[in-house]
């Protein structure tokens, strides 16, 4: 393709239901062994993230995180996952977030 032109394919697959981030663990593999965290504050406080962490490492995989992130992130924050996945050779990036406690 020539001119700018290019194919924008964005398939989604929603988990519906209680129990749903059994499947957390599966979905992250299809892309990769390690996998970026990426998080700001509140799922510490509501228990997510202990289950997250659980889900990645159940499925072999390896997980680095990146804590802090604002709402509207800044370009800052963009920055610094994006140099870590270059640095650490991240095949996937968990972003979590978009509630408050």
């Amino acid at each position: 393709m020539s001119n700018g032109a290019f194919i924008y394919d964005i398939p989604t697959k929603v988990y519906f239901g209680a129990g749903q981030l059994s499947h957390l663990g599966e979905e992250l593999a299809k892309y990769g062994k390690k996998v970026l965290l990426t998080y700001g504050g509140s799922i510490k406080k509501s228990g997510l993230y202990d289950k997250i962490v659980a889900e990645v490492k159940n499925a072999g995989l390896e997980l680095l995180e990146l804590s802090g992130i604002e709402p509207n992130p800044r370009i800052s924050s963009v920055r610094t996952g994006a140099e870590i996945c270059k640095k650490e050779g991240v095949d996937v990036l968990l972003a979590v977030g978009g509630g408050l406690l």
